[in-house]
């Protein structure tokens, strides 16, 4: 059995350490192996500030069940990888602080994921700091589902109190302090498993781009319906003008007759992308690889299911938000919605006297040719050519958004 989750919290709540001791206590790493801290940061960047900036997967194995986990940032300013994570999810692990309670950025994500019908398991993490007030954040958490106007099902949300440094959680504070069990077994309590659709048409909404030196661009995602095969013939279906309805309790659909408005979730969840229908090309092609996640790896696999999330190679020009679906039956999912960037900067070629001397883009070709290649991946940027043609306008979703940008250009040269 499966289970698809994601962690949400405010930046530096925890999130990423919990992870960490999920994959120790789970197996995923021998007992003699030597793990750096902060397994899920891998990127320098991340590292070096202490936060995650880029969404991961791994999956962890707990009985017979197999936990598909998704670690996501924690700042406002990459907002838009948590967005299109939550489509791929069946629950959330809200993780907060048991000093400082749900702060700006744990609202911004509950709304969205509470708005998607995601049902929420509570970690009250660092209950073991001096001035923990973990009672109070419990009725500040139920207040603030309350206001975000959460069903009856998501307000019955399970707590489970933590301390992801030391590795343990309880469900009473007074309970013996020993491991992270009990948190494990509410999410297999807690969250339901994936839609099972097998018998259905293939049909997979891109949640997220990779790229790899030998097959291209990966393209990685849950798959909604169907089960898919290496050397499967599929097919990629793109934007048409009209969003798509949004199906009542789910997040995801395929078109039924005419396009129109999406419904009222759809402000909260941000602007509607467009939806996608079949490429007029008829950009088709076969299952080249085909991946699952097991612990922090991704594994070759023959085949896989409805429900279980995968990278895929074999379609050229995949875009996050697409979707991939079985050729006979080319049925297109709800495009993903992100919040519109809030901050611009103009980014042009160096024209000071040493100018050529040093780095990769020299020349406004070559940064033209970055900046749009960063779109394929960072949903929230928008990158505009302007009137000079050595001079490009982006915009994302604040400081920290751009100036990562900025640094990891940097470092590429």
């Amino acid at each position: 059995m499966l289970r698809n989750i994601a962690i949400i919290a405010h930046v530096d709540h925890g999130k990423t350490t919990l992870v960490d001791q999920m994959l120790r206590q789970a197996g995923t790493f021998r007992e003699n192996q030597q793990v750096a801290e902060r397994v899920m940061d891998s990127n320098p960047l991340e590292r070096e500030r202490g936060i995650t900036i880029l969404s991961k997967n791994a999956s962890i194995r707990w009985g017979d069940h197999k936990i598909n986990i998704v670690d996501t940032p924690g700042h406002a300013d990459f907002g838009g990888e948590v967005e299109r994570i939550l489509r791929m999810v069946d629950g959330v692990l809200l993780l907060v602080d048991a000093f400082e309670g749900p702060m700006p950025q744990t609202r911004f994500v509950t709304r969205k994921a509470l708005a998607l019908g995601l049902r929420p398991v509570v970690v009250i993490n660092k209950v073991d700091r001096s001035d923990a007030d973990p009672l109070r954040v419990h009725d500040e958490v139920l207040e603030l589902f309350m206001e975000l106007e959460a069903s009856d099902e998501q307000l019955d949300a399970p707590f489970v109190y933590a301390s992801a440094r030391d590795g343990w959680a309880v469900h009473e504070l007074d309970d013996e302090r020993e491991n992270l069990h009990p948190l494990l077994d509410t999410i297999l309590d807690a969250v339901p498993a994936p839609p099972s659709d097998e018998d259905g048409p293939f049909q997979l909404l891109v949640s997220t781009i990779d790229h790899s030196p030998y097959l291209g661009r990966l393209a990685i995602g849950r798959i909604e319906r169907g089960e898919v095969r290496v050397g499967d013939p599929i097919v990629l279906l793109d934007p048409i003008t009209d969003a798509l309805p949004e199906e009542a309790g789910s997040s995801t659909g395929p078109v039924s007759g005419e396009p129109s408005t999406a419904g009222p979730e759809a402000g909260e969840a941000g602007r509607e992308e467009p939806a996608r229908k079949a490429a007029p090309d008829g950009r088709s092609g076969r299952v080249a690889k085909l991946y699952t996640f097991e612990g922090l790896e991704r594994v070759e696999a023959p085949v896989a299911r409805a429900g279980e999330i995968v990278a895929l190679a074999g379609l050229e020009g995949v875009e996050i938000g697409s979707t991939i679906a079985d050729p006979e039956h080319p049925e297109p999912l709800r495009g993903i919605a992100v919040e519109e960037p809030t901050v611009s900067v103009d980014f042009m070629v160096n024209t000071s006297p040493f100018a050529g001397r040093d780095g990769k883009y020299v020349t406004s070709r070559q940064l033209r040719e970055r900046l749009f290649r960063e779109l394929e991946r960072n949903v929230a940027l928008r990158v505009e050519d302007t009137d000079s043609p050595d001079t490009f306008t982006v915009s994302g979703r604040g400081e920290l958004h751009l100036g990562i940008l900025m640094e990891t250009m940097r470092r590429e040269g």
